[in-house]
């Protein structure tokens, strides 16, 4: 059990930096080696860093107190659960920090915020925000993006949803040491974007199960105060979310890190971020997105369509790094992998993020509409 006195320490009292050796050999289990749904994350995570458990949540409760880890929650396929997109938006310069601040305060539904830039002027390089958009099942992308263009100002956006997953996983501390061209033996699988169907009960556990855990949480049982709220006993909790877990929605238990700010001392997790297209010949886009997902430094890979504004890319993917020019040679690695296996790169190009902000996609109906009831009305642009 944990000692009483730690529930009163603060970040000072231990190391927080995500380099320190203990906290490193933490992070490389807890950013996204604990996948599915577990009941006990926290001594998964012990077990397979070879921790004590003690240590690995006073560790991880003095890195959330300190700011080095940003959240700590169990993550959803929201590709299963919401219709989904990347959208690019093309925003008058004037506008573009108000833009961004919208999204990221006032939109619920709009997660990942990035402003982005390319080294030379390439098709879409005027579309400098960059967002990820989920809505409920049942509801309208389109709807909602014409909201947010009217309410924002902006010129033109580009949905560009997923129609296969190649790559889904940051953990920035366990590849910082990858070299150049590591990939897996076998090609990625695509995983799909099929919507599940699931009953009242399931989702009344997905909402309670889905939102970040307070420092109070991160301890033995943390589902215990949310099987609470939910109006069930932690055993039936437990039952539903290991099922939902076998329905394909439940990603995995993660702590995030803050990668884009500087912490207390000044240390970055990453510097860089670069969002690669490739657009590879029509009908090799899953094998190409297979090749390209299994070249392990890739957090992320897609296959989207970019359509003409982009060049008709079809592959994206992105790769965080401290070091801008080792984040391109992990890139001249795989385009040499696709020429050597036979995919033909017709195009490519990177967009290299700038300033950032990520929070969860809502994905409740009932937000949704009350979102829409406050600013249907509003004639915009409000900014």
């Amino acid at each position: 059990m944990l000692s009483a006195p730690f529930l009163n320490m603060t970040a000072d009292t231990l190391p927080i930096e995500h380099t320190e050796e203990t906290n490193a050999r933490i992070l490389a289990v807890s950013e996204d080696r604990v996948k599915g749904f577990h009941q006990h994350p926290f001594q998964f995570i012990a077990e397979e860093s070879g921790l004590p458990f003690e240590t690995v949540v006073e560790r991880i409760r003095a890195m959330v107190a300190g700011g080095v880890i940003r959240r700590v929650r169990q993550t959803l396929l929201a590709n299963k659960l919401a219709e989904g997109a990347l959208v690019a938006w093309k925003v008058p310069n004037e506008k573009l920090d108000a833009a961004f601040e919208f999204m990221f305060k006032e939109d619920p539904f709009s997660g990942h915020v990035v402003l982005r830039s390319t080294d030379r002027e390439v098709s879409g390089s005027d579309y400098r925000l960059w967002t990820t958009l989920k809505v409920p099942q049942g509801t309208d992308m389109t709807e909602h993006a014409d909201v947010l263009k009217r309410l924002t100002g902006a010129e033109e956006y580009l949905l560009m949803p997923a129609h296969g997953i190649f790559a889904l996983g940051v953990g920035h501390v366990r590849r910082k040491t990858m070299e150049p061209g590591e990939k897996a033996d076998e090609p990625a699988k695509m995983m799909t974007t099929n919507i599940a169907d699931l009953d009242e009960e399931e989702w009344n556990v997905l909402l309670h199960l889905k939102g970040e855990l307070s420092l109070e949480e991160i301890g033995p049982e943390p589902w215990a105060g949310r099987a609470a709220a939910a109006g069930t006993t932690l055993e039936r909790f437990c039952e539903v979310a290991k099922n939902l877990d076998r329905k394909g929605v439940i990603g995995r238990f993660s702590t995030f890190l803050e990668h884009v700010k500087p912490s207390q001392t000044g240390v970055r997790v990453t510097r860089f971020n670069g969002l690669f297209h490739w657009k590879v010949p029509v009908g090799m886009q899953e094998r190409g997105g297979a090749e390209v997902g299994r070249h392990t430094i890739m957090t992320h890979c897609y296959w989207r369509e970019g359509g003409p504004r982009f060049g008709n890319v079809n592959i994206m993917g992105v790769v965080h790094g401290t070091d801008k020019d080792l984040i391109m040679k992990h890139k001249a690695a795989i385009d040499d992998h696709l020429a050597s296996i036979g995919i033909p790169v017709e195009y490519t190009n990177v967009f290299w993020g700038g300033r950032s902000e990520i929070k969860p996609s809502e994905i409740s109906p009932i937000v949704y509409r009350e979102w829409h009831q406050k600013w249907d009305a509003v004639e915009g642009p409000v900014i």
